[in-house]
């Protein structure tokens, strides 16, 4: 007996695979000193056997029971041959079990014994229609699915060598022992894949949805309908993909055997689809490398559209007849559907974050611009699973040889037309700016474009459209040459007011809060300028830290904050940060549910004030 665990990934099914093919074939392979009792019995078409019905049970939990997976292989035989009454001898036989094993007793299996008529259901047709015995055993914590494949004693697996001529006194080593027909996958009867596919088909189909829905990344979408379709329907599969190029990529290649998938992949590519093919069902030449069973092989072709545009081109191949009755050639039909409107889903998705990626260059700045005798740091958390780009901006940049400017905001919604809103925010502050504007200037005209903006976008959308009001923290810092620390004037707009720690510990806020940006054109703002003396700091977030919830509080009720900001005195820049962020996360038990920015600005104390 021998077992191993596997995660429950999409790399489960083949891991079993291979598990049991190499235990299997290293007993059936063995020295006839070492292979023990029954080792004759297992065949090539045992192993088959046992690594198909293996992958369809680990498929299975992985899909509906999604933890992690023991896998348990079992040998059974009832000792060597023995002599009968009448003389003649019984041949050995040996049994495989194999078992697989999950940690959700608590879910049943899906198409398990059918109530009404006490059959197998879809999920288990082939475990039914294949093994000798099968069953399903719960326990307190571990729910075991197993099956039973019973061999007799027949042509051995493993090649047997020669005697040794009478007349040599000594010998050379022996050979390598190698498998007979190591990759030739036993050829179903007539019928079978008509028969699997009007039982199992629907179950099949409902769990290819299942694992291809929300597979963002096509390589990944193209990876599981492999293994989905070999080897239920095929002992081997092709996928191409279309390029924007407008040619054609393999992106995956699955076979039965896993020792032919490399060289197969490289005969395929040698010889690609000059056309993307537009009717289901058309032949292909049979691989050389793909091996086939004494009556040969043979490969179909199958389109994957999506939405009217060629995604790519599906190909499976079987040995011997790939029996492809209407109900067959519908059934891959619907699975190809499956994989290319998946395919196409998981390219938006890419489309989609080029863009992102895209908008945060502008809407981001590369790095923060460095400060003489003030360190500067930032954290910067985008809400959202993927997410690249959020509502949140910051930036600091210089403005002269003592001046620098830093701003941190938050634009309401996190749709792309938000972001936008976000880039345009950061580089009109950074042209009024330059042109010479205070605080209080940049905050008054930024808010003027903001109001006419809204007004322009309900002018034009009707009562769909949404204004747009931004919350902006905005302030400048003036260094003197040879004069540690800084001059700070900064303003708030709608926005948590920074947060001024002093070197005893004392902290208080260092702006008043005044109104949103966008609101009403006519708003005046007001600025509060201070010294940030060495060993000072300056904190500056946004509301995805203030309101951050656990229950009905918030961490900023009761100066929350103030008391994070103060449990960090000691810290740099870039810990404080973190240390601000840490807190944030540990304060609720769930998700953060916005996006997260803090920004810290800390005067530095000289070198010779310093203490040893």
């Amino acid at each position: 007996m021998s077992r191993k665990g596997l995660p429950a990934n999409q790399l489960a099914a083949a891991g079993a695979r291979k598990f049991v093919r190499a235990l299997l074939t290293e007993r059936a392979t063995a020295p006839p000193a070492t292979a023990g009792p029954g080792a004759a019995a297992i065949s090539a078409e045992l192993i088959h056997d046992a690594v198909l019905l293996t992958s369809e049970l680990v498929t299975n939990a992985v899909m509906y029971a999604g933890t992690d997976i023991d896998v348990t292989c079992r040998l059974e035989h009832d000792g060597p041959a023995a002599a009968e009454s009448d003389g003649e001898r019984r041949p050995a036989k040996v049994s495989v079990v194999v078992e697989v094993s999950d940690r959700h007793p608590a879910r049943g299996v899906r198409g398990g014994v059918d109530a009404r008529t006490g059959e197998p259901g879809f999920g288990l047709q082939l475990v039914s229609a294949l093994a000798e015995s099968w069953g399903v055993t719960y326990r307190h914590a571990v729910k075991t699915v197993w099956f039973r494949l019973e061999s007799t004693e027949g042509e051995p697996l493993r090649a047997r060598a020669a005697p040794a001529a009478p007349h040599r006194e000594s010998r050379g080593p022996e050979p390598p022992v190698r498998l007979a027909h190591p990759a030739t996958p036993r050829t179903r009867p007539h019928g079978f894949a008509a028969e699997w596919a009007d039982r199992g088909g629907p179950s099949f189909l409902a769990e290819t949805s299942e694992l291809l829905a929300g597979q963002l990344d096509q390589d990944m979408v193209t990876a599981l309908a492999a293994q989905l379709l070999v080897p239920r329907l095929a002992d081997w599969c092709a996928i191409w993909l279309t390029t924007e190029g407008g040619g054609v990529q393999l992106s995956r290649v699955w076979h039965i055997d896993e020792r032919r998938i490399t060289p197969l992949r490289a005969e395929l590519e040698r010889d690609p689809p000059s056309d993307i093919i537009r009717t289901a069902g058309n032949p292909w030449p049979w691989p050389e490398c793909a091996g086939a069973a004494p009556s040969g092989g043979s490969a179909l072709a199958f389109p994957l559209v999506a939405r009217d545009t060629d995604q790519g081109m599906l190909l499976l191949g079987r040995a011997g007849h790939l029996q492809m009755t209407d109900t067959v050639v519908r059934m891959v039909e619907d699975v190809a559907r499956r994989v290319a409107q998946a395919v196409f889903t998981a390219r938006q998705y890419t489309r989609q974050t080029t863009i992102s990626l895209a908008l945060q260059r502008r809407q981001l700045p590369a790095t923060l611009a460095s400060i003489p005798g003030v360190d500067t740091a930032i954290v910067y958390e985008p809400h959202g699973e993927g997410q690249t780009v959020g509502g949140d901006f910051y930036d600091v940049f210089p403005m002269g040889d003592r001046r620098w400017c830093f701003l941190l905001g938050d634009v309401q919604g996190k749709d792309p037309e938000a972001m936008s809103v976000t880039g345009l925010a950061r580089h009109l502050v950074r042209l009024l700016a330059r042109e010479g504007h205070g605080v209080e200037s940049v905050l008054g005209r930024l808010n003027l474009a903001m109001a006419e903006e809204s007004a322009e976008a309900v002018e034009l959308g009707g009562e769909q459209a949404t204004s747009r009001f931004l919350s902006l923290l905005y302030g400048e810092l003036e260094v003197d040459q040879g004069v540690p620390g800084a001059r700070c004037t900064v303003a708030s707009a709608g926005h948590p007011p920074p947060l001024h720690m002093f070197v005893d510990g004392s902290v208080e806020p260092a702006s008043d809060p005044q109104m949103l940006l966008g609101i009403d054109e006519g708003t005046e703002f007001h600025a509060s300028s201070f010294a940030l003396a060495p060993g000072e700091t300056l904190l500056c977030v946004t509301d995805g830290v203030t309101e951050r919830r656990c229950g009905n509080w918030q961490l900023d009720d009761n100066d929350g904050l103030i008391e994070v900001m103060r449990d960090g005195m000691g810290l740099g820049a870039k810990a404080l940060a973190e240390h601000v962020r840490r807190a944030a996360h540990d304060f609720g038990t769930g998700p953060v549910e916005d996006d997260l920015s803090v920004l810290v600005l800390q005067a530095v104390t000289p070198a010779a004030d310093r203490r040893p």
